[in-house]
């Protein structure tokens, strides 16, 4: 793992906790345009955008962005 990749991880992780601090599920778009907004890097980004169209309760959105 690259310090890069160890780097984003953490900046996924905290997008997460704090994109879902009041929320309980989240769906893609939501999540898209936090991201925009947050202006999190273009590694992050395209994660984000390549997660399939749908709602995600943190852990799902976590997993499922890990595994891309």
């Amino acid at each position: 793992m690259t310090d890069e990749t160890t780097g984003d991880d953490a900046r996924l992780t905290t997008f997460l906790d704090d994109a879902y601090r009041a929320e309980e599920r989240m769906s893609s778009g939501d999540l898209q345009r936090r991201a925009i907004a947050e202006d999190l890097p273009a590694t992050l980004l395209t994660r984000i955008d390549a997660l399939p169209e749908g709602e995600y309760l943190q852990d799902e959105a976590e997993e499922a962005l890990r595994t891309l």
